[in-house]
């Protein structure tokens, strides 16, 4: 068999590294895949003893839309990853996926991840991003990042502290009781923490307040309040958690929302793109990523022979992404 070498002409020539074509193959690579672990409950506890736990994290980030001058829509994108395997990512239009669990499987099991395998989920507590990590493994658990809680807490410190300024004593008041919130929610006591979120609606629903941004700010109170009763069951003790080393927070996936959705599609070129682009965009730039595009064109055209050492073509392959 004839052995093709990839090089520029070839590249432009043959247009393999068309965002579409490398996506529509993988996609078409994945119908038929399982969306659910395979097997019996029965004969899970037979197997083999599993590798280390493993941790996927899911957030989301927004681009500018084609359709839509003045909106934006979302894009979820993830990381899984141990301490014994590499990392992956992986991300997607929710709007044209619509079987995301199978490509999160389809992740897991190029893994190695087992059904008797231990893993942690992290997410924002979103309905969609929090959808596609239930029901997939009876050995998983479930809990909101703790990322996400502190960026809110963060707005409402905010608040607090214009309070202050013209509301000395009741400033402090709230203050102390976000401080509260916080120390409570980092050990897993929902209970006394949404006692104290109270407090601070109490407070600052007194009308004789001065501070001009009081509705505002009961506004977000009102906000936490529900998020935190909508979440409550994916809140452990954090502190216990971190002092075991285990995963709290998804900032590792900020990274991974920079890698494949920012970089090209929000902060450098701020264009805007069609539901159905993106989501082809990021199945090409998740694959490189992810080492995997070697792999794809050795088992989609037996005859290539990718020179992996030369610069150039290193350099062609990342402008796949």
């Amino acid at each position: 068999m004839a052995i093709c070498r990839i090089n520029s002409s070839t590249v432009e020539k043959k247009g393999f590294f068309r965002d579409d074509k490398v996506a529509k193959r993988q996609e078409a690579e994945l119908e038929g895949k399982p969306d659910h672990l395979s097997g019996c409950p029965r004969d899970w506890g037979e197997l083999p003893k599993p590798d280390k736990p493993r941790t996927v994290g899911i957030d989301g980030g927004y681009v500018r839309n084609w359709h839509e001058k003045n909106t934006n829509f979302e894009v979820i994108a993830g990381k899984s990853f141990s301490t014994t395997q590499p990392s992956k990512q992986f991300g997607f239009v929710q709007k044209i996926d619509d079987k995301p669990q199978r490509r999160l499987m389809n992740i897991l099991v190029e893994q190695g991840m087992q059904a008797n395998q231990q893993i942690t989920f992290l997410s924002d507590g979103a309905d969609n991003v929090r959808d596609l990590q239930y029901y997939m493994y009876p050995e998983s658990e479930h809990i909101l990042d703790w990322f996400h809680v502190t960026m809110k807490l963060t707005v409402l410190n905010q608040f607090a502290k214009g309070m202050v300024h013209t509301d000395p004593d009741e400033g402090a008041e709230v203050t102390k009781a976000l401080e509260s919130t916080k120390w409570y929610l980092w050990h897993g006591n929902v209970e006394r923490a949404l006692d104290r979120i109270e407090d601070c609606v109490v407070i600052s629903g007194d009308e004789t307040i001065r501070y001009t941004n009081r509705k505002k700010f009961l506004k977000h109170l009102d906000e936490l309040d529900i998020y935190i009763r909508n979440n409550q069951h994916l809140i452990p003790n954090y502190g216990e958690k971190w002092r075991y080393g285990e995963a709290i927070s998804t900032s590792f996936v900020e990274s991974t929302i920079n890698e494949v959705v920012a970089k090209r599609m929000v902060k450098k070129q701020q264009m805007q793109w069609t539901h159905k682009g993106t989501h082809f965009l990021l199945q090409t730039r998740t694959a490189v990523l992810n080492n995997d595009l070697h792999r794809h064109f050795g088992r989609w055209y037996p005859g290539l022979k990718i020179e992996k050492n030369a610069k150039r073509h290193a350099s062609i392959l990342k402008m796949a992404a």
